[in-house]
């Protein structure tokens, strides 16, 4: 027989082979699925949160009364009231409720919050440039809602 009416074999499985249940990773960037082992430590949080929230609580809490901050960014619970805006108050509370940053005195509610306010302003802080050249844009607001005024920086 010529070479080329040989028969090849098919290529399909080839390409796609399947392999094992026991050779899958695990997803571990699903959002319900917690990694504990890189969850940063309780003093690691603080001293993150203490260097990105650089507003005072008095100046958030004025920001916090403007329109601009009450509009900014989405709500998740049917409240009216923004995520970013929620959080703005929280990070009000705990600046208030621990003035002179002692690690001690910060509740545990306060370490899950701030875990929060240091991952959102440092996703955002990489992602979006807009936040430190406009001050009408929706990054620089909604930064500025989680306790960071990017024109401080």
């Amino acid at each position: 027989m010529s070479p080329s009416r040989m028969l090849l074999p098919s290529t399909s499985l080839k390409r796609f082979p399947i392999r094992p249940q026991s050779s899958r990773l695990p997803n571990i960037h699903h959002p319900t699925t917690r990694n504990h082992s890189s969850m940063k430590d309780k003093a690691t949080v603080i001293d993150e949160f203490n260097g990105l929230v650089n507003m005072s609580s008095g100046e958030l809490s004025e920001w916090l009364k403007e329109d601009a901050s009450i509009s900014s960014g989405w709500t998740k619970d049917g409240t009216g009231e923004t995520v970013g805006h929620q959080s703005g108050r929280h990070i009000v509370d705990i600046l208030e409720n621990n003035p002179d940053m002692v690690p001690e005195k910060y509740r545990d509610g306060d370490i899950d919050h701030m875990r929060k306010v240091v991952s959102y302003c440092k996703r955002h802080l990489a992602q979006e440039e807009q936040a430190k050249k406009n001050t009408n844009s929706k990054s620089y607001k909604s930064l500025k809602n989680w306790g960071h005024d990017a024109l401080k920086e």
